[in-house]
């Protein structure tokens, strides 16, 4: 495995775009922070050669970008059922199903969820990514999401002392 090649380089990206997502605490921030991740995310799967994985990063882009301007529930149902036809049509082994369903469990939380319970539901897709990263060899990935899950706990930690104070 090349550490260095194009592929891991836009994964190292991913990785500084998905960390600073989760240091956010304004909503809107997380947002647009986790779109530019999925761009990054995108194009280190394409050279991976993991297609339910770029079809879920594109997926997981438009809906950070919907969730900007609405938090209708059809609109998240859209995405998921958007999500399902994706793995219908491309997995080819039960690994595939990752990615997809931590983008459905995403759009759910972005829609339907904010503060603490949006991250909170965000964890648990980010332990499908963790679980993708490792079987297809993502470097920038897996540190990523296992970063991403340390700074989203430190996060959610900050946003409940807050409540408290």
């Amino acid at each position: 495995m090349d550490w260095f090649s194009s592929a891991q380089l836009i994964g190292y990206l991913a990785f500084g775009l998905g960390v600073g997502s989760f240091l956010q605490t304004d909503d809107r921030r997380f947002k647009l922070f986790m779109a530019g991740e999925c761009l990054a995310y995108m194009a280190h799967f394409a050279l991976l050669g993991n297609p339910t994985a770029v079809a879920s990063s594109g997926l997981s882009l438009l809906r950070s970008l919907l969730a900007l301007r609405t938090r209708s529930p059809w609109v998240a149902v859209a995405v998921v059922a958007a999500n399902i036809a994706f793995g219908l049509g491309l997995a080819q082994q039960p690994s595939d199903w990752l990615p997809l369903g931590a983008s459905c469990i995403g759009t759910l939380a972005l829609f339907l969820l904010q503060g603490v319970a949006m991250r909170l539901v965000m964890l648990l897709g980010t332990g499908l990514w963790i679980a993708n990263n490792l079987i297809v060899g993502s470097i920038g990935g897996t540190a990523l999401e296992l970063v991403v899950a340390a700074v989203n706990i430190s996060t959610i930690v900050r946003l409940l002392r807050r409540r408290v104070a």
